[in-house]
């Protein structure tokens, strides 16, 4: 049996090593944005992912990595503006914006862990594309909900999709063979 948990880390490492470098880079100008706007930009990543392995030729020589690299982090963004709320100047310096991302990190992966042992990692037979279209029927679910005002009646929140987002795209990262094992 794969350890999970391991390889979950090491591709959230990645991703959390980019996030504070872009932090460090342009601040958190992100703040600014509105969930929709978070939702709209994770969109365009799943569908160029999706593009990506239904093209069989590409003018830009980037892989679905970053892609999905792109969604873990903006859907992480998203968790951090559902509970901050937007404002109009961007107020997080990389320490306090580094620890919200790892609260919801935690959050996104003790929930992982919870539905890992429910449905006992059914996710390893999966393959890429499935991961990537579950992706893009969350974000369309997603702008049903904003639509609706943030009202559901018997479904789940914005956050469990964002959520569910962040972990498809680790699992899609681990099956294409980007987790290697975390040594200390």
């Amino acid at each position: 049996m794969k350890n999970t948990a391991q390889q979950y880390d090491s591709i959230i490492a990645v991703c959390r090593k980019l996030f504070v470098n872009k932090m460090k880079d342009y601040g958190s100008a992100w703040r600014i944005l509105r969930l929709p706007s978070l939702t709209d930009q994770i969109f365009i990543k799943a569908q160029r992912i999706r593009s990506l392995q239904e093209n069989e030729t590409r003018k830009i020589d980037e892989d679905e990595r970053g892609e999905f690299i792109g969604i873990i982090n903006y859907s992480v963004m998203a968790l951090i503006q559902l509970e901050l709320g937007v404002v109009d100047q961007p107020d997080l310096n990389t320490e306090k914006a580094t620890a919200l991302y790892d609260a919801k990190i935690l959050m996104t992966k003790t929930l992982m862990e919870a539905k890992n042992h429910d449905y006992g990692e059914a996710w390893r037979e999966m393959r890429v594309s499935s991961l990537t279209d579950l992706i893009l029927q969350k974000l369309l679910r997603v702008k049903q909900i904003e639509d609706n005002k943030g009202k559901t009646i018997v479904s789940e929140g914005i956050d469990a999709n964002y959520q569910d987002m962040i972990n498809y795209a680790v699992f899609a990262l681990i099956l294409m063979g980007h987790a290697e094992p975390v040594t200390n």
